[in-house]
């Protein structure tokens, strides 16, 4: 099958957010995507040419915010999700059967409830990969006890939506915690301890009466977000630092452009990681600009006002990066890496003090 496809992981809350786009067309959907991630999931799509067209969420997260609404705002994609979700603000409410389509590609939409009533597995037309959200998991399966959960809806589901499969259909999970990232409807109709082939509703529905798992930590908060779909209650909320218009990259850098570094230079600090030789150098340095070297930028953080924003320069651009990562972990907020160095502010037109043509 000729697929792109990227599996993108966020650490804290153990999430997985799908990447699918037909390579011809370039356009693109998004499965799962998390709040706090959505600027590197721009950043990626951007970097490899594709129209990001549909955001789809697999259910209601208890766990996690989505990211639907922010890279809505930020791509002008659209949102997707459950008609049995109660969620509003989406673009579409997707029943069971329905399709998503993205360029010759399409998802089917599988109602698979049991974790909460709004639960959605995605199937790729072909059948060979399904996007299983929290219903079945590798070795395991989403919890029943809260936010209408229900053990014998879930086993039903399953049964009914994703064991029908092919038995070598890939099945890709909302989460997991042990480091796993994909799984065969074969293997979870053989191993899977709660939901095999072998196992009865009964036996199923006893065994998730007696998990004894915490309350998720972010409820209070997921919850009621994703039922917006993600959109913030303060419009401002999670949105580009207002100082100046940055992109970000999918190491998660942010960076500016020369250009519009030109337009503000007056209000941010430019700092210079370069060694002394090359700001004297050939490629001359950016007006006004401060010099503290790489190796030097922790220990004299304190010389840096916090209160203005800061941008990053060197040579090429690889060692700013480096720079605004030990910034941010030092607390800095408004910290960008000038695009290219002083390589591209050159290219640019730009003047520089010193240096050499």
């Amino acid at each position: 099958m000729n697929l792109l496809f990227r599996q993108l992981g966020d650490p804290t809350s153990s999430t997985y957010t799908y990447l699918l786009a037909d390579p011809d067309t370039r356009e693109a959907i998004l499965i799962d995507p998390v709040f706090d991630q959505a600027l590197r999931d721009a950043a990626l799509i951007e970097e490899l040419g594709l129209e990001l067209r549909w955001t789809l969420d697999t259910h209601v997260h208890a766990d996690h915010v989505t990211g639907a609404w922010l890279l809505k705002h930020r791509t002008g994609s659209r949102i997707a999700v459950s008609a049995a979700s109660g969620a509003s603000g989406a673009d579409r409410h997707l029943a069971h059967g329905d399709t998503v389509g993205f360029g010759s590609r399409h998802l089917e939409a599988r109602a698979t409830p049991g974790h909460t009533n709004g639960c959605m597995t995605f199937v790729v037309g072909d059948r060979t990969m399904a996007f299983t959200g929290d219903c079945l998991l590798i070795r395991g399966s989403g919890r029943t006890d809260f936010q209408q959960g229900d053990a014998r809806s879930m086993y039903r589901s399953v049964r009914g939506q994703i064991f029908s499969l092919p038995p070598e259909c890939l099945l890709y999970p909302a989460h997991d915690y042990r480091g796993l990232t994909a799984t065969s409807v074969a293997e979870e109709r053989r191993f899977n301890p709660r939901l095999a082939d072998s196992i009865g509703e009964d036996d199923f529905v006893g065994y998730m009466s007696h998990l004894g798992l915490p309350h998720p930590k972010q409820i209070d908060v997921a919850v009621p977000a994703n039922l917006r779909c993600g959109r913030p209650e303060t419009m401002q909320e999670g949105l580009e630092q207002s100082w100046a218009p940055l992109t970000v990259t999918f190491a998660g850098i942010r960076e500016i452009q020369p250009q519009v570094l030109g337009d503000v230079i007056a209000r941010v600090q430019v700092i210079d990681v370069r060694e002394l030789d090359e700001w004297d150098g050939s490629l001359g340095h950016i007006a006004g600009s401060t010099l503290v070297p790489l190796g030097q930028l922790s220990s004299r953080a304190g010389e840096l006002d916090r209160g203005r924003p800061l941008v990053m320069a060197c040579r090429s651009g690889a060692r700013s990066a480096q720079a605004v990562v030990i910034l941010q972990r030092l607390g800095f907020t408004q910290v960008a890496n000038l695009a290219g160095g002083i390589i591209g502010w050159r290219a640019s037109g730009l003047a520089v003090e010193g240096g050499r043509e």
